[in-house]
């Protein structure tokens, strides 16, 4: 007889959670979160900080997969089971973000800057939120937020000292589902301004229908300059050309990271759903761009070609 396949344990399945999470499955990663969870709730011994991990890591997926809803549902367990956690915040901001919830999205960004003032994130979604915030209720915007949570320093002590532990080698690559929220580092001039002219040289060579040159020019520029979110919604164009949508996702995603409201990336994340044949991921992703630009005809086009799929 076969022997009975040995079931895989919690931390086995949260390992594979992360890399269909890095592979842009996001659909196959919340199965694997949510299999990861329901093992780790069997276990007479279990630490609530890792179950909270597990609900941040599937609230990643769902906010990846356009499910915005679902992310805040996730992150509110988390932060139920490890308070005040950096990633789960953010996670929850860039959802309530996407839902226009632009109060609650602040107080969370906010919240975060409390723990690690540094997060570069954190301080371009405040701005972001206070323009929007401005726009919307006028200069007395600050009256209507609701209580901004002060974070006890014993509790920012306790999390700084075990970021500095987990922190990665200064030369280590961050990883999509554990970026590491810190500040960003300083590129020089002479980086910025290569990355530039490769950016351009790519440029061109879309204009001449070459996608796979072009992609090589922009993955050079990246190098130089990572922080460029044009420079991943215009390879993202690319490699929906040449139908490799998994990595449009993923760089729109990048782009996205930078900016929540970038019209570029939700739509060329848009397109490349479309070319998976994920008629629902593309309906959602396209619905978020238009709860930024509610008038953009391209993205009702492309909704519409979505329905007659």
């Amino acid at each position: 007889m076969p022997q009975k396949q040995r079931s895989k344990s919690w931390t086995e399945l949260k390992q594979a959670g992360n890399e269909s999470f890095k592979t842009g499955q996001y659909g196959e990663a919340i199965n694997i979160y949510s299999m990861a969870i329901k093992e780790l709730e069997k276990c007479n011994k279990k630490e609530p900080e890792d179950l909270g991990i597990l609900y941040s890591n599937r609230a990643a997926s769902y906010l990846k997969d356009g499910n915005c809803a679902e992310c805040v549902k996730d992150c509110n367990m988390s932060l139920e089971l490890f308070q005040f956690n950096v990633k789960s915040l953010l996670r929850r901001a860039a959802a309530y973000e996407a839902l226009e919830r632009y109060r609650l999205a602040y107080v969370d960004y906010k919240t975060a800057l409390q723990i690690d003032c540094n997060i570069a994130a954190a301080h371009d979604g405040t701005n972001r939120m206070t323009k929007a915030l401005t726009e919307a209720d006028g200069l007395s915007w600050r009256e209507k937020l609701p209580p901004i949570p002060a974070v006890p320093m014993s509790v920012r002590e306790k999390l700084a000292q075990k970021a500095q532990a987990n922190a990665a080698p200064p030369n280590a690559a961050p990883t999509q589902n554990g970026t590491q929220q810190t500040s960003k580092p300083a590129l020089s001039d002479k980086d910025v301004k290569k990355a530039q002219l490769l950016k351009e040289e790519g440029n061109s060579l879309v204009k001449k229908g070459e996608h796979k040159k072009a992609i090589e020019k922009y993955s050079q520029s990246l190098k130089l300059n990572p922080t460029e979110p044009t420079t991943f919604t215009n390879r993202a164009l690319c490699y929906v050309s040449v139908k490799q949508y998994r990595d449009a996702i993923r760089d729109c995603d990048e782009a996205l990271m930078m900016d929540s409201r970038n019209i570029k990336a939700l739509y060329r994340k848009s397109q490349a759903y479309l070319g998976l044949k994920d008629i629902r991921a593309c309906e959602d992703s396209i619905n978020v761009l238009l709860r930024v630009e509610p008038n953009n005809c391209a993205a009702m086009k492309l909704l519409e070609e979505a329905h007659r799929k």
